[in-house]
């Protein structure tokens, strides 16, 4: 039964289409997945579902009557709840006050007793019992809150949830737990709708994919019909084989050598890239492969020894690291990599000794300006200026403009970690563009990714890690998923 119908759905912003008579079905019962590009119109959609946004033109149905949904109150009411990346979970009340919000402003008086066992039992039917009711929702691990965040969404008799990248800052361990739940309630006649630019998660949990592209809806597909090249293919018009361009390059001599690297958290690292080279680092999530990277950084401290072009260096600090011609783009770029709210102009100039900084930190001239705009267009920067801030950008854009800051500070090594997390297939290829451009130009590229098939394709050669260590380097015709897998979980084999 087609518990959601939205038909010929408009939006405009500015004059600009969002959306151009955009449809979407989904049943009770089914976990459908929402797919496009950055500025397909996934989010607008979903969004005038949730009441946030107001539809100009269209027509949306719940179990076959028309829902007059204007604001999130009427959604609510209709029985459609929204989980967005950020959470908005009122991190000072405790589990149980989030999950029955609504009962702090209703009642006068508080069966608190009453409230922590509903919610705990909530907590329980969703198979996490060990979720302490009274604890407070901010000191919960992300995962945890997202739990919350679903079971308060149940608590209102939710029969259309929709998350939004639920995946994007849980371990492989805790997406799994939360697969569980998401099957969970689909087995319960929930209609669930997953919007993540994940392809091996789309294919593992998800019965039916709607593609929107533009604004407009391209179709929509049994999960069961479709692979990874076909569903690549229909939201960006690209074959996965496109995905990553050959690379023609003479490696150069040795850029970086790093010999036992040892912090609290990764014991005696050795490894050496040369210039024109990209080394990946892979390994299950804790393996230790960003510790290694902050560590060559100055982010954290670390013994061993840190050579660039032969020459021992000191290295303290992030700002040492600069100084030596080493730029890092960290894997959290909204709390680490990008300043959301300043413009993209000084995001790209806030590296630590950026020679177009003038006294005091304000920036000299119109150099820096011409320096950030042959960056945006070399790097295919979608923003309206360069004054425009970053938090306005999709993923892909923030993601570059964290490139940004290393590129003008002319870095010829380059530690890259997670680099295409959270963006869209189409600015996957357009960052797998630039890091090869970077290699070709004569830079030494050291990039972390979670992504097999990304460092198959992007790598000269993999080292895996387990446990704090190297277990292993793959390379040539055994730089494959098994290879990566074996080593990561547990076979020693050096190729």
């Amino acid at each position: 039964m087609e518990r959601l119908q939205m038909h010929g759905i408009a939006k405009e912003f500015g004059g600009i289409a969002a959306l151009r008579g955009a449809a979407f079905s989904a049943r009770a019962g089914e976990v459908h997945a929402l797919m496009g590009e950055n500025g397909a119109g996934k989010s607008t959609l979903m969004k005038i579902l949730a009441g946030a946004y107001d539809h100009q033109g269209g027509e949306i149905r719940i179990d076959g009557t028309p829902a007059d949904i204007h604001s999130p109150q009427d959604a609510l009411r209709r029985g459609v709840s929204v989980i967005y990346q950020e959470f908005s979970l009122a991190r000072h009340l405790s589990v149980a006050e989030n999950i029955l919000l609504e009962r702090l402003g209703r009642d006068f008086w508080l069966d608190r007793r009453g409230m922590e066992r509903r919610a705990a039992e909530l907590l329980a039917d969703m198979g996490f019992p060990e979720v302490n009711p009274r604890a407070q929702a901010g000191d919960l691990p992300v995962a945890m809150q997202q739990v919350v965040e679903i079971c308060k969404a149940l608590s209102r008799e939710c029969s259309i949830l929709v998350l939004d990248e639920p995946t994007a800052v849980l371990t492989a361990h805790e997406t799994e737990k939360l697969f569980a739940l998401v099957r969970r309630l689909r087995d319960r006649g929930v209609c669930v709708i997953y919007i993540s630019h994940r392809l091996d998660e789309i294919f593992a949990l998800c019965d039916r994919v709607t593609v929107l592209k533009d604004g407009a809806t391209v179709g929509t597909w049994e999960t069961a019909t479709l692979d990874h090249d076909s569903l690549t293919r229909l939201m960006i018009g690209r074959e996965l084989s496109d995905f990553f361009p050959p690379r023609q390059v003479d490696l150069g001599p040795v850029a970086l050598e790093v010999r036992g690297l040892t912090t609290p958290q990764v014991r005696d690292i050795s490894f050496s890239v040369r210039r024109g080279e990209v080394l990946g680092i892979g390994g299950l999530v804790g393996a230790g492969r960003t510790e290694v990277l902050r560590a060559i950084f100055g982010a954290d401290p670390a013994s061993g020894e840190i050579l660039l072009k032969g020459r021992a260096q000191v290295i303290r600090s992030p700002g040492d690291a600069v100084r030596a011609g080493i730029g890092l783009v960290p894997e959290d770029r909204k709390q680490q990599g990008v300043l959301l709210d300043l413009p993209i102009l000084t995001n790209a100039m806030l590296t630590p000794v950026n020679p177009h900084l003038g006294a005091f930190g304000f920036l000299r001239g119109g150099r820096e300006r011409k320096a950030a705009q042959a960056l945006r267009e070399g790097l295919r920067l979608k923003a309206a200026s360069l004054e425009a801030e970053a938090g306005t950008l999709s993923g892909g854009n923030q993601q570059k403009v964290a490139l940004m800051k290393s590129l003008v500070s002319r870095c010829e090594i380059l530690l890259l970690d997670e680099p295409t997390r959270g963006v869209d297939v189409g600015a996957k290829v357009e960052i797998y563009r630039v890091i090869n451009e970077l290699a070709v130009a004569g830079a030494a590229v050291v990039m972390v990714s979670s992504e097999m098939l990304e460092l198959i394709g992007m790598c000269d050669r993999v080292l895996v890690m387990r446990a704090g260590r190297v277990a292993g380097e793959l390379s040539g015709p055994a730089l494959t998923e098994e290879g990566i897998i074996e080593l990561a979980m547990g076979r020693d084999n050096v190729h």
